[in-house]
Parts: C-alpha cells; sequence; structure tokens
C-alpha cells in the first residue's frame, strides 16, 4: 500500500499558503539561508519562513504492478546516510535495487534546489519511480486545479471511483483554495499524475516522474527541480492560561542514560554533561553477560579475586560516579549470559524479525541469585544502593524478550527475592521500547501482587506520541500511584546511523517539543536523556562521530540545560493554549512561590498574552534557545495582577522561571 504521510505543524487555514515548484535543469547561485526542513531519510517537510514552517510532505516512491506495490522513503524503511555540507543537505538511501542521492540545496528565503540521482543496480520490471508531493487536504479540498491554461477543475468534482484524478502533460499546475494556492511549473511538457484522497485521507497526492518505466542495471538519471514556498506569516499575539490552583505529580528533573559504548570518546561528553547540566536521575548498565557468563561460577568471588570483567568494572564505577551526586540510580540490562536464555543469544532480529531471547524459566533461581549478587557487590564494594532494576525494552526484546505475563512474574518473584536478600532495589514496570505497547504493563498493573514490588514506572519515547497513547501512561502511574519516567529520551531510534542529524534545527526543536508536551501530558519525575554520553551525544567535536573540531555543545545541550534549570520537585500545574504550533508545559510549588512554565513555539515569533499568575508575583526570568541563542537570558519580564506580556523567538524554545 502507498506509505501514509503525517502533516505536522500545519499553518491555521486563515494564512496564504503558496507553494511553486519549477522542475528546471539549471542550477542556481548557492546563499546561506538554511532553511528547508528535511528528515535524514530523505523527505521534505517544508520550508521556514520567519520560522513559520510552510508545510508540505515530499518522499520518493519506487512503484511496480501499477500501483499494487509501492515503497517509499520513510522512517525507520531504509538505511539512509545523512550529511550537510554549508548549505546542502545530502541523503543517500536506497529502495530494493535502486539506490538514491538526494542533494536538498538552500538558495533563498522560501527557496531550495533538489537534485536526484537514481541508479538501477538491477533489472526490475517496474511502473516507475516518482518525486511524490503531499498537499494538505484541509486547505485545497473546496478549491480548483489548473492545468496550464485550461478550465480550472473543482478538487471536490474529481470523477470517483477512479483513483486516478488527473493524469496529463503539463507545462504548469496550479492549485487554488480560498486561503491558499500553490503552483508547480515545468521546463518542459512533463507527465503528471494527481490523485484525490479517498474519504478520511489528509491529502493530495502529486506523482512527478524521475523515471517511467524499467531502468537497466548500472543506468542512471538524474533530475532537478526548484522548489519556492511563501504564504502569510502567523504573527498574532496568543494566550496562555496557567491554573495555580491544581497540582499533579513531581517533577525531579532532567535525567540522563550513561550506558558507556565508546571509551575513547565517552568520558569528555560525560565529564561536560555532569559538570554543566543539573542531572538528577541516572540509568547504567548492567553488563549481565561478563557478571557471570557461566552458570556455575561465583562472580563475587571472581571479582574479590581482582578478576572483574573490565566493562563490569566501568559500569560499576559509572553507577557509583553518579550515586555520589546524589540521584536515584536505574540499573538495566541490556543482555544475559547464554545460560540465563532460552537458544542461541541474538543481538539482532532473526529471520521471523523476533528480537531477543526469553529466560529460561528452569533456570529462575539461577537467574535471581546472579542480579541480586551484582546489585549486592555494588553495594558492598562500591557503596551504591540501586534504586531500581529493569531489563531493557523486554517489552520488543533488547535483548531479554518478555510477555506482559512473563514481567509481572519477574517483578513477583524478583522484587520478593530482592526483599530477602536485604535489599531496598525496586522493579521498574515497564521500561518498554516505546509508548505504543502500553498493553505489555497491564498484567503487573492488574496484579496488586507486584505492587509493593514496583518503584516507578517507565516507557522510552521512541515512538508513540499521540496524546491519547501518553496519557495511558499518565493514568497508569494515577492508577498505580507510582513515579513515571521516560527511561530513554529522545525522538529516532535510528539516528546513530546518520548522526550529523543531531546537529540540526528540526532533531533539536522536534526533540525539546516532544519533552514539553510528555511533561504536560506525562507528569514524569524525570525524562532520562538517551545519551548523556558521545552516543547520541548533544555535544560535538571533540571525535565524536568523526568530527575532530573542538568539543563544544549544540543546540540539543542547551536544550537540556534549559530544561534542567527547572527547580526539583515542583508539580505539574495545567496550562493551556489554543494557538497553533505552540507546545507548553507548567509546574510550581505554591508553598514556596516557585514556578517553571516551558513553551515550545514551532512558528513565528510572536507575542504572548500570561495570565494565571500568582497575585503576588513581581518578575519572571526568561530563557531562549533556538539556532542562534543558547539559553540566553532575557529582561526579566514585568507581572502585574497576575498577567505577563513576553515576546517568543521564532522556532525556539523559552523558559519562564519566578524570581
Amino acid at each position: 500500500m502507498p506509505a501514509k504521510f503525517l502533516i505536522k505543524n500545519i499553518v491555521p487555514l486563515k494564512q496564504q499558503l503558496s507553494l511553486v515548484i519549477f522542475m528546471a535543469f539549471t542550477m542556481f547561485i548557492n546563499k546561506a539561508f538554511a532553511q528547508a526542513e528535511v528528515e535524514p531519510w530523505g523527505n521534505i517537510t517544508g520550508i521556514r519562513i520567519d520560522g513559520q514552517l510552510m508545510e508540505f510532505e515530499t518522499n520518493l516512491s519506487v512503484i511496480k504492478n501499477n500501483g499494487a506495490n509501492v515503497k517509499a522513503t520513510g522512517q525507520e524503511r531504509q538505511r539512509p546516510k545523512y550529511t550537510r555540507n554549508g548549505n546542502q543537505q545530502i541523503i543517500t538511501t536506497a529502495i530494493d535495487n535502486f539506490s538514491f542521492t538526494e542533494i536538498v540545496e538552500d538558495t533563498g528565503v522560501g527557496v531550495a534546489n533538489v537534485t536526484i540521482q537514481l541508479t538501477s543496480k538491477g533489472n526490475d520490471t517496474i511502473t516507475g519511480v516518482f518525486f511524490r508531493l503531499s498537499l494538505p487536504m484541509q486547505y485545497y479540498s473546496i478549491g480548483n486545479i489548473q492545468l496550464d491554461k485550461s478550465k480550472p477543475i473543482k478538487i471536490r468534482e474529481a470523477a470517483e471511483p477512479s483513483s486516478k484524478f488527473l493524469k496529463q502533460s503539463a507545462s504548469s499546475i496550479q492549485f487554488i483554495a480560498p486561503d491558499h494556492q500553490l503552483k508547480l511549473f515545468f521546463a518542459d511538457p512533463t507527465l503528471i499524475n494527481i490523485k484525490k484522497p479517498a474519504k478520511g485521507d489528509k491529502a493530495i497526492q502529486v506523482f512527478v516522474p524521475l523515471q517511467m518505466g524499467n531502468l537497466k542495471n548500472g543506468q542512471s538519471v538524474t533530475k532537478k527541480f526548484t522548489i519556492k514556498v511563501s504564504g502569510r506569516i502567523d504573527d498574532k499575539p496568543i494566550d496562555l492560561v496557567l491554573n495555580t490552583a491544581k497540582s499533579g505529580r513531581v517533577f525531579d528533573g532532567l535525567g540522563g542514560n550513561f550506558r558507556l559504548q565508546n571509551p575513547a570518546t565517552d568520558p569528555q561528553v560525560i565529564g561536560y554533561c555532569l559538570n554543566n547540566l543539573n542531572v538528577t536521575w541516572g540509568r547504567a548498565e548492567m553488563p549481565w553477560r561478563f557478571w557471570q557468563p557461566a552458570i556455575d561460577s561465583n562472580p563475587i568471588a571472581v571479582a574479590k579475586a581482582g578478576k572483574l570483567n573490565p566493562q563490569v568494572q566501568s559500569a560499576m564505577e559509572m553507577a557509583q560516579r553518579l550515586y555520589k551526586m546524589g540521584m536515584p540510580v536505574i540499573l538495566s540490562a541490556w543482555s544475559a549470559p547464554a545460560w540465563a536464555v532460552v537458544g542461541k543469544p541474538k543481538f539482532q532480529p532473526g529471520p521471523d524479525g523476533v528480537w531477543g531471547n526469553p529466560l529460561d524459566q528452569t533456570k529462575t533461581k539461577e537467574i535471581y541469585k546472579s542480579i541480586a549478587d551484582y546489585i549486592d557487590y555494588l553495594k558492598e564494594v562500591y557503596g551504591v544502593e540501586i534504586s531500581m532494576f529493569s531489563f531493557n525494552e523486554s517489552d520488543l526484546g533488547i535483548n531479554i524478550r518478555q510477555t506482559g505475563e512473563e514481567h509481572a512474574k519477574l517483578i513477583k518473584e524478583l522484587g520478593a527475592y530482592f526483599v530477602s536478600r536485604g535489599l531496598k532495589t525496586k522493579l521498574l514496570l515497564g521500561d518498554n521500547s516505546d509508548a505504543t505497547t502500553y498493553q505489555f504493563i497491564y498484567p503487573a498493573l492488574n496484579d496488586s501482587a507486584t505492587h509493593p514490588y514496583i518503584g516507578a514506572i517507565s516507557f522510552h519515547s521512541w515512538r508513540g506520541w499521540g496524546t491519547e497513547l501518553l496519557q495511558k501512561w499518565a493514568d497508569a502511574a494515577t492508577k498505580l500511584n507510582r513515579p513515571l519516567v521516560v527511561g530513554e529520551g529522545s525522538i529516532d531510534a535510528a539516528a546513530w546511523n546518520y548522526p550529523a542529524i543531531f546537529q540540526e534545527q528540526i532533531y533539536a526543536l522536534k526533540e525539546i517539543n516532544l519533552y514539553t508536551r510528555i511533561l504536560a501530558i506525562c507528569e514524569p519525575a524525570s525524562i532520562l536523556q538517551w545519551q548523556l554520553t558521545a552516543d547520541y551525544s548533544p555535544l560535538a567535536g571533540g571525535g565524536i562521530f568523526g568530527d575532530t573540531g573542538t568539543l563544544r555543545p549544540i543546540q540539543r545541550f542547551w536544550n537540556l540545560k534549559q530544561l534542567s534549570s527547572t527547580p526539583k520537585g515542583l508539580k505539574a500545574m495545567p496550562i493551556h493554549t489554543t494557538a497553533a504550533n505552540i507546545s507548553c508545559a507548567a509546574m510550581g510549588d505554591n508553598d514556596k512561590n516557585v514556578y517553571a512554565i516551558h513553551v515550545v513555539n514551532n512558528g513565528a515569533s510572536r507575542e504572548v498574552h500570561l495570565t494565571g499568575l500568582p497575585q503576588k508575583m513581581k518578575t519572571l526570568r526568561i530563557l531562549t534557545t533556538d539556532k542562534t541563542h543558547a539559553m540566553e537570558e532575557g529582561q526579566k519580564i514585568t507581572v502585574s495582577n497576575g498577567k505577563a506580556r513576553f515576546t517568543l523567538n521564532a522556532a525556539g524554545y523559552t523558559t519562564l522561571l519566578s524570581e
């Protein structure tokens, strides 16, 4: 089936948007505007003007059997590579036997050149390869399409049930709606296929051929386009309404993951982050398979004999470092010794697509003892009291796999065993790979026998960002009356394949936007960044990902530092806005008169009218991070009668802190 497109942060209906695509075979003068937003898998999601994203979405599609088989570029569908060279964003990827090199170059305000080179590495039979443009139906459903200078055709009067709305050669196409216009111009008449969405679809699909029919093995085709967008900028003032009369769960602050994977570059990043961020929760690895590789060995005796595995020693020292800083430490095992699982240990999915191995239920006594020995040794030798233990992403199998029922059984049995050993360590409920797999926690959530042994609920934020999904985790925390933590916080689990994306505004803004929404919806005790090491590093340089420049913080680091400036122990408070493209979260302590408000503006700069502040408040501090500001503090904001006015920077993250 054709790939579905997510049209995000859509411009309000009353704004006028026009998009012009020129199909050309010439290059334009290069100017450094850097406004096109390109996902690392090659889909262009729009171009920003004055911070506002003029939205559309493109992909590269290979179509076979006249549409019966369609494969398109998308997140986690291919293994792309992403780099930036000045104004150019460069993506290399492949679909089946077709490889693509896509270059998106910013050349002016609202203008980007696109060059696509397609190469066949086989002799597949195909219908064609297309540059596909998806346009939001909400703007154009009552509009017209005009080919060249022919009579306009009403979009809603497209012939049904045929999926082919228009398919013919044209030199120009215009999409004309009451508040929006979109025009496509071509250097030469080009075959265009426009598909009207079926009922319930959200976009008009425009297919522009890169190649019609088969390509022979080794044959290449290069096409060049220019995309130009313009539209009315939404800079109207917005209202934020705070409600200090209601408070929820406590936010301890930013946390971090410290799984050691890069001995040469991890130490500098860890040191920088711990010295410059207010980190309040920590998560370290238990390298279980190196702790007790043989079932009949005595790992404590081996360790005390001076033969502790170096990887285990480093992990224990990391846990000790975090604990000495006063933070609760979560200990997570990613994999198990071979004797503890069923089958040969898997570190990649098998031919059936299944990840990981289940624990060997005939060896639970030995398994529980081995884990408790590790925690006991940490306590005795390193002075570390582990707060909570988990198997990492066992819902998926990275790399220990459980069912929800097995997870509940583990919590009851291992939790009771910890108590019998005199350990205060609790179990994490979940520690799921995504918010989407929430049903995994229900057997334990609904079994009261597990509750005494659960220290907190945890999910990872890689997928499942919808309000309804996030609310299910908030509801679980409320039902259990336990803290909720985001055990791994970030937005793209495959980003290690294309780490240059970490330095792009698109990644930084999406990441902090998600965190702000999680703060508002889930009311977590902490969001533990993945990671505060060289893996997914919030720093650049120092040899990280091959960057030999000076070690330096990037926009993502300043976002995290700004978030970590939230005073510890504040409780979530409702804050509301009806404005488009704004995410906000608030927390406070009425007794101490301490408050923090986080706002992410996904659009143009605009004035904010904030109401609901305490009557006795006089001033607020304001901090801003965006593409050109690094947690920059502005002039203090005057508060009068519980009201304040301030300005949000375009495409930026703003924090207000009480004095």
